[in-house]
């Protein structure tokens, strides 16, 4: 239980009511409720502060919305001399918020190893990277980080690496693995922020549903280049917040639901499905305009995060003309993943959508790798 309260005088901090009451609260709950975990909210204009019923320990409190709202944050000591010209601009506290934060990104190609590189630089402390994919030769020319010695590499090794030449105080969890598989997925629940870096539908989907479940503020980018006979006759880009309040990609139409069907089949049913016909053609991909939606997305990540001044949550770049223009997306009130009576903060009452397979056999020797050996279940 979490009892959740205001003041109707000025005091930013509990009060001694507070403390006589909740111990009374403390006491009838561990006989009716041993061992079970409780907590006090005190909300006011000016702070948002919890603690553990009855003994006083401070919790720290995240609001998730289009701005994220910080409460019971401690900072401690002052920042290193590198980010100097930062604090400058969003003051120390800001800078403390993105040491301690811990944020997630599937997809460490064209885009995400830009993502990964500036939040690096910014000094984020916690990283957790997802990507089943390895270097080959067609990536080097827009996988910032990798070179040619890198090539059948995992992404998230050679990601991990360049994150650790940047800060090495950084802490780098790498998992090659697809995020599209459920157990995978879930490794992200834990992140306080998350970058949906990925190329599919079916991913996306998965990411899209992660955000809204569990509350988990989510940026999804994408840069797409027509240039048919390789003459470009189009080049456009989308950075997107998903969070509480604001509409989801369903709710943009910008999912399709062939697509994604197709993309979670396991390998099996894909190869027995009668309506999925021929490949996909490689996309073009250009690094400069990969770098274009990846510092647009961080700067969108800066202001939820730390409240730099910068108001959009939905950007639409148009590569032609220029134009930089910010929209909105109209939340439906019934949508499965967004809407408060369906999937929003659902957390684990509903499964994510996602392949529901074992994990990887492990090797049964130090010669033999099974990397991506999965059993269907």
């Amino acid at each position: 239980l979490i009892f959740a309260h205001s003041h109707p005088f000025p005091l930013n901090q509990f009060s001694k009511t507070d403390d006589a009451g909740e111990k009374v609260l403390a006491e009838f709950l561990s006989s009716r409720m041993p061992g079970t975990f409780h907590a006090t909210l005190l909300v006011t204009p000016e702070v948002t502060i919890a603690r553990v019923l009855g003994t006083g320990q401070a919790l720290v409190v995240l609001g998730v919305g289009s701005q994220l709202i910080w409460g019971g944050v401690v900072v401690e000591g002052n920042s290193h001399q590198e980010y100097d010209r930062q604090v400058r601009a969003f003051g120390e506290i800001g800078q403390q918020r993105l040491r301690a934060m811990r944020v997630g990104i599937v997809g460490l190609g064209g885009t995400g190893s830009v993502v990964l590189e500036q939040l690096a630089h910014l000094g984020v402390g916690d990283f957790l990277l997802i990507d089943a994919d390895v270097v080959e030769r067609t990536n080097l020319n827009r996988l910032v980080g990798a070179t040619e010695s890198d090539i059948a590499k995992p992404k998230v090794e050679v990601a991990a690496a360049m994150a650790k030449r940047i800060n090495s105080k950084v802490r780098v969890e790498p998992i090659r693995d697809s995020v599209l598989l459920a157990l995978v997925a879930e490794q992200l629940v834990d992140v306080d922020f998350l970058f949906a870096c990925t190329d599919s539908h079916g991913s996306r989907a998965v990411l899209n549903q992660l955000a809204y479940q569990y509350l988990i503020p989510t940026i999804d980018m994408g840069v797409v280049i027509v240039a048919p006979e390789a003459k470009i006759q189009h080049i456009a880009g989308r950075t997107q917040m998903l969070a509480p309040g604001l509409g989801c990609l369903w709710c943009g139409k910008l999912l399709d639901s062939e697509k994604v069907r197709v993309d979670l089949l396991t390998d099996f049913e894909r190869a027995a499905d009668p309506y999925i016909n021929g490949a996909n053609e490689p996309a073009p991909a250009v690094i400069s305009l990969n770098a274009t939606m990846a510092a647009m997305a961080v700067t969108m990540f800066l202001s939820a995060a730390i409240g730099i001044p910068s108001r959009p949550r939905y950007i639409n770049y148009d590569g032609i003309t220029g134009k930089v223009r910010p929209a909105e997306v109209s939340l439906h009130p019934k949508c499965i993943d967004c809407s408060l009576p369906r999937g929003l903060a659902r957390a684990n009452e509903w499964s994510l959508r996602a392949r529901m397979e074992a994990p990887p056999v492990p090797a049964i020797s130090s010669s033999i790798q099974l990397d991506e050996c999965h059993a269907t279940s």
